[in-house]
């Protein structure tokens, strides 16, 4: 895999799995009888806590694998998996619902964990990380997250404009794109891994 055709693959997976529109949608219906000031605030906090998190498995996940035993292809194969489940989740949504009145902090609980910081999310970083082959391509991970949450947080801030603009089929049409992105990089990560696991059965 080259360098740019690396970076398409974090940019694009990353934002997909991160999921704006769905965070946005969640957003909205847990603040609509807010303050702006109050509305704004939950967003910068829940945003600030997303990146935190995301870094953390972008730093560590070698270490877990280290720590655990788990080699990159098993990782691989079965990140794979669960980036499917991630991407069928998202087509074929459930009926989650939120209430404010049992959340002590939506900014923690669910704006930050698990809308933007979701298995799907921490998978495909560490996902992402185990194929890079060097620093600049790591970098690319972070350009994917903090992009992941800017249009987060941007779309939050102006979420009753983005809302009018694209009305419900319109947000239903950007999700399905992006749950396709992500199921055909699942199906990709899977192929690497068995490939990988393949050559090194060979190679013993």
């Amino acid at each position: 895999m080259g360098t740019l055709e690396y970076a398409l693959i974090s940019l694009t997976s990353i934002i997909a799995v991160i999921e704006p529109f769905s965070t946005i949608a969640v957003y909205i219906t847990l603040t609509k009888n807010m303050e702006p000031k109050k509305r704004h605030r939950i967003a910068a906090k829940s945003m600030k806590i997303s990146f935190i998190a995301l870094t953390f498995f972008v730093l560590t996940g070698h270490l877990l694998f280290l720590i655990f035993n788990i080699t990159d292809y098993a990782f691989k194969i079965a990140g794979g998996i669960l980036l499917i489940a991630v991407a069928l989740r998202m087509l074929y949504p459930g009926k989650d619902e939120y209430s404010s009145d049992e959340r002590e902090d939506i900014a923690i609980v669910p704006l930050a964990f698990p809308l933007t910081v979701g298995p799907g999310a921490i998978t495909t970083v560490m996902l992402l990380v185990s194929e890079a082959n060097n620093i600049w391509e790591v970098s690319f991970v972070f350009m994917g997250i903090i992009l992941g949450i800017l249009i987060s947080y941007e779309g939050m801030i102006y979420s009753d404009k983005l809302f009018r603009l694209l009305g419900d089929d319109g947000l239903r049409i950007i999700t399905s794109i992006m749950s396709i992105i992500i199921l055909a990089i699942a199906i990709q990560f899977i192929i690497n891994g068995v490939v990988e696991a393949v050559s090194q059965a060979f190679t013993k």
